[in-house]
């Protein structure tokens, strides 16, 4: 469809033609339990949803869900963020359209193609003091700063890697501290302060992150840059934001405490207290559109939430999610066994690694798919065939010349396949039990993307579509075993 453009001026001049009196009929029409919009659930564990929000659920979250991250009124301080996830989306929905109306936040609007390359020329340009992020926005930021520290001269590069270390170490050992010693403020001072400049951070007071899962590894990273990642946690069952972090709740690999006024409970609990995270209060939804079935199955005679989700409540409140209840993996020995630690866990032994995803549902063993950091094409943002810098210096560690990932799977490069091979075994000492070792694996020739629809429109893993697609594969890690 084409886009329509209407100049400011002109939009405005449409007010005039509209009587106050209508405008005020139909405001007072509105009632806070009526239905205000339909966000449509990203369909990666079963057919997409309508959610039905309310007015109630939207004014009241904006409010109180972007207070608990700390979104200052404009009166205080002018927050200016950028837009750039689809607004169809209930991050976005919350984050750029009704906190920026609650609050009087300023929002500029990022070019068509943001995700395939020109966002950091607009966060550049704008200098937000608040960003928002899916993990695999962040994940993308960090590589591109790790390709061109890559290819800098060895004084930058040891500048950078010296100043990120002695950051990290402090962001560490001291998180909430503000007196720095005067290594980790000169490590800012000269090199830490120029990188998030040139990232368009230099404004920026909050980072936020959620919608998936985000590795240590990227964490780290942004720690070292003096960048803290804040998690908040939600569905669009919930409105948005339920559980957030802000720099005055804080917790690394946490999702945050609760939103005042909301609740949280954790109920079916193992032994080490994780168990499904169950939700209550005014983000809860109204319901399913034309499904009460299932609105039934999500909502309890109580009003609590079901999230489907796994985690647990430390004795402070903060929240730590473990995983989903569906994609919860019972092998058929019967042991259940959830995929994210261990495709975590493997990602972190092998930088190469892009996407791991852990397979056995009703198999006798576990095995899994494996996919390699490679390049994104500028104009699709597709992944190429191409190793990004830190994947051809875990080559180049281990003795092996590749530069794409043909050349690697089309000969199964010995020394790179050896290499991942005792990654995995690493993996496989630290595991609880046997039934949680990996056993077999294989790397898929391209990685996972929205467009091979491995990934949602949030950059999230539908397991399912990847079970599906890459049936063949996964057949013959079984069909060998009989043999």
């Amino acid at each position: 469809l084409a886009s329509v453009w209407t100049p400011m001026e002109e939009l405005m001049e449409l007010g005039d033609e509209l009587l106050e009196e209508t405008l005020d009929a139909i405001i007072n029409t509105q009632q806070p339990n009526q239905c205000c919009v339909l966000i449509y659930t990203s369909g990666t564990t079963g057919s997409p949803k309508g959610v039905m929000l309310s007015q109630d659920n939207i004014t009241w979250t904006a409010r109180y869900g972007s207070q608990a991250g700390d979104i200052q009124p404009a009166e205080v301080q002018q927050e200016v963020v950028v837009s750039y996830l689809p607004l169809s989306h209930i991050a976005a929905q919350i984050y750029d359209l009704w906190t920026g109306i609650q609050w009087g936040a300023q929002v500029c609007f990022a070019e068509p193609d943001a995700l395939k390359g020109s966002l950091l020329n607009t966060l550049r340009e704008v200098e937000p003091t608040s960003h928002m992020g899916v993990p695999r926005v962040w994940e993308k930021i960090m590589e591109r700063i790790q390709e061109v520290t890559a290819q800098s001269g060895f004084i930058r590069r040891k500048m950078l890697l010296w100043a990120m270390s002695v950051t990290l170490e402090q962001n560490l050992t001291c998180p909430g501290s503000d007196l720095k010693p005067f290594t980790a403020r000169l490590a800012d001072y000269l090199v830490l302060a120029k990188v998030r400049q040139a990232l368009g951070f230099a404004k920026c007071q909050k980072s936020f992150y959620g919608a998936a899962p985000m590795t240590a590894e990227t964490q780290h990273f942004f720690l070292g840059l003096n960048i803290r990642l804040y998690a908040g946690y939600g569905l669009s069952e919930t409105s948005g934001p339920h559980f957030m972090s802000s720099p005055y709740n804080y917790r690394l690999y946490s999702s945050g405490k609760v939103v005042p006024g909301c609740l949280a409970k954790v109920v079916n609990e193992d032994s080490e207290g994780v168990g499904e995270i169950c939700l209550w209060g005014r983000t809860i939804f109204m319901g399913y559109l034309n499904m009460e079935d299932k609105t039934r199955e999500a909502i309890d005679a109580e009003g609590w939430l079901h999230t489907g989700d796994t985690g647990r409540l430390d004795a402070d409140g903060f929240l730590y999610i473990t995983g989903r209840l569906k994609e919860l993996i019972i092998t058929a020995g019967g042991e259940n066994v959830p995929p994210v630690p261990i495709e975590e866990a493997v990602k972190t032994e092998l930088p190469i690694i892009s996407n791991a995803m852990l397979i056995g549902d009703q198999r006798k063993f576990l095995s899994m798919l494996l996919t390699l950091k490679c390049t994104l094409d500028p104009d699709t943002s597709d992944p190429t065939d191409n190793l990004t810098e830190q994947a051809m210096e875990f080559c180049q560690r281990v003795g092996s010349k590749a530069t794409t990932v043909s050349e690697i799977v089309g000969t199964k490069d010995e020394a790179v396949y050896q290499a991942i091979e005792q990654g995995i075994q690493r993996v496989n000492k630290n595991a609880a039990a046997r039934p949680y070792h990996i056993q077999k694996w294989a790397i898929l020739q391209k990685d996972f993307s929205i467009s091979g629809g491995e990934l949602g429109p949030t950059m999230k893993l539908k397991r399912l579509t990847v079970l599906d697609k890459y049936k063949d594969i996964i057949d013959s890690f079984y069909r060998e075993q009989r043999k």
